[in-house]
Order: C-alpha cells, then structure tokens, then sequence
C-alpha cells in the first residue's frame, strides 16, 4: 500500500513537472512534435523516478532483514525451564485422595519466566513452542503408585507401581509436545494413590522450552 502511494506521488510530480514544461512554452510550439517531445520526457521522468523507487525498497527490505537479526542478537531465545521436587522440608506420604489431584511440587530449584506455580503444581505456557517435560515417582507400596503427566487435563504418559516383593521403587516418564499460549501441564496423582517423599527429593517435575514456534 505504502509503495502505490509512493509511485503515485511521484508520477504525479512528474506530470505536473510536464506540465510546467509546456505552459512554458511558446505557442508556436504547441504542436505534435512539441506534445510527443514532452509525453517522451514524462516517459523518461518516470522511469528514473521507477528506478528510484525499485532502489528504495531494496533499502528498506535490507533493513528490515537488519533489524531482524538485532532483534533476534539483542532479544535472544525466551528462556523458559523449572524444576522442583515435592518437599520444601520433612518427609511423608502425599495422598491418597479421593479424586485424582494436581502434584504440587513445593520445593522449586529453578523458575525461569515463572510459568511454574508451586502452590498450583501447574506450569502455564506463555510462549508458543515445542517443549519437553519428565516427571519422577517414588513408592513405598501402601498403596500402589500411579502418576500421569496431563496437558490440558489430557493425560499424556504415566508411571505405575504395583506392590511386589520389594519395599519401595522409582519411576520416571518424559515427553516432548507444542504448547499454545494459556495451554497446561501438570503431574497427577491417581485418585486412592499416594506417593513418598523426603529430602532426598525422589519426586520431581521438570520442563523446558526447546524452540518457540
């Protein structure tokens, strides 16, 4: 739009030019050679002034592919990552619950861009990407362990643990999946389940973004 108006600015000073040209002449001059003399003048006039143009928005696209890569030097890759375990302090059994319930992973290593809420359990994206996440679960067997990683209240992958012979036992689970802006992702643990916890932090939550899209 910005290029028409342009084009038409200066094909109009070039045909006021013109005529300027021939009010100026004398009226012998007013004839065919005369007028085709000053359409082939306008003709020559607009292409420089097209040429001009074609130069000027070379420019401007190198610009702005320049101000492109400043943004992307200075701006840099959003930096999105956490990490956290269960506990802050002591140790014990989270659940069971009678229905399945957020993890909520107090105990924060890490929180860049703060998309992680330790008092929720839920990480909330603000960046569109592709990002990855992994979870942990440790269980002592009294009841079996279940805990699924949810997006959007959709479960993704799980770790179960059933009792056997053993006491205790770990698990992990990771997954890699694009986020829209607002989307959810959160640890849930199975509802009449529990999971154990100490500070030797068994269970832990975890994410990243690897690329924004």
């Amino acid at each position: 739009m910005m290029q028409t108006v342009v084009l038409l600015l200066l094909i109009s000073c070039a045909v006021n030019g013109a005529q300027d040209n021939l009010n100026e002449a004398k009226p012998a001059q007013c004839c065919d050679g005369s007028v085709s003399m000053a359409v082939g003048a306008l003709t020559e006039k607009v292409a420089n002034l097209m040429d001009k143009l074609t130069q000027v928005e070379t420019k401007l696209d190198q610009t702005e592919t320049e101000l492109t890569q400043l943004k992307s030097i200075t701006l840099g890759t959003p930096k999105v990552a956490f990490s956290a375990s269960l506990y802050e302090t002591g140790s014990g059994n989270t659940g069971p619950f009678n229905t399945a319930t957020p993890l909520k992973y107090k105990n924060v290593f890490s929180n860049f861009g703060s998309n992680y809420n330790p008092a929720t359990g839920i990480f909330t994206a603000t960046i569109k990407g592709v990002y990855f996440f992994r979870f942990s679960m440790h269980s002592n067997h009294s009841p079996n362990s279940v805990v699924s990683l949810k997006k959007n209240g959709e479960r993704v992958v799980s770790v179960w643990d059933t009792a056997t012979s053993d006491s205790t036992d770990m698990g992990s689970n990771a997954a890699v999946f694009p986020l829209e802006a607002g989307d959810t992702v959160y640890v849930e643990l199975a509802a009449n389940r529990l999971v154990y916890d100490d500070t030797m932090n068994y269970n832990t939550f975890t994410g990243f973004l690897l690329f924004t899209l």
